[in-house]
């Protein structure tokens, strides 16, 4: 990647030579990697952990980490692999640590009685695959948000999960197979 311009100035319009820039103290251009992918990296946490005060608590985390590491950085991959990788390894750490929290109440019941009955449909189906995404291993789950729902190619996933193209193939199509399972009811 070559991030020097014909007069000899680093590049600080790509991801990369911001990423640089922040590294030689421009906090400026930090500022701009984080304008650029905070709603990125965000959903790609919210998507994965399902709770939006905790995914943002990820990012932040994510970049963070980011900007510690900045005198470090070695652009050999997109700078957005870069990211993803991060938000990905703090999701699985995460996910591994939670707990689930027990409290002598159960959760209020919602009144359904203002809700169409449509709108009540899409909402249990939404449940259902949001459940039955939660129930996948961690390193399934952030495969098929990053393929599914970030689009992005096999390579880059592989990059992102530090393993080979073959293996986010294998764990797409055991996620596949589980989520179908799962999912059968609904499907039918």
């Amino acid at each position: 990647m070559n991030l020097i311009t014909s007069q000899g100035l680093e590049d600080t319009t790509s991801d990369e030579g911001l990423m640089l820039a922040t590294g030689l103290g421009d906090l400026g251009a930090f500022e701009q990697l984080v304008r650029r992918y905070e709603k990125s990296a965000w959903n790609a946490a919210y998507r994965f952990l399902g709770d939006a005060s905790e995914a943002e608590d990820i990012t932040q985390e994510a970049f963070l980490r980011i900007l510690t590491a900045a005198r470090r950085y070695q652009p050999t991959a997109r700078f957005q692999t870069y990211l993803y990788r991060v938000v990905t390894r703090i999701c699985i750490d995460h996910s591994a640590k939670k707990k689930p929290l027990y409290s002598g109440r159960l959760p209020e019941t919602p009144d359904h009685a203002h809700v169409p009955p449509n709108g009540m449909a899409d909402r249990e189906r939404d449940r259902a695959i949001r459940s039955a995404l939660d129930r996948l291993p961690p390193k399934q789950r952030m495969t098929v948000l990053l393929k599914y729902f970030e689009g992005m190619r096999y390579a880059d996933i592989a990059e992102i999960m530090e393993t080979s193209a073959k293996a986010v193939e294998r764990l797409l199509a055991r996620a596949r197979e589980t989520l179908q399972q799962s999912l059968a009811p609904l499907l039918e």
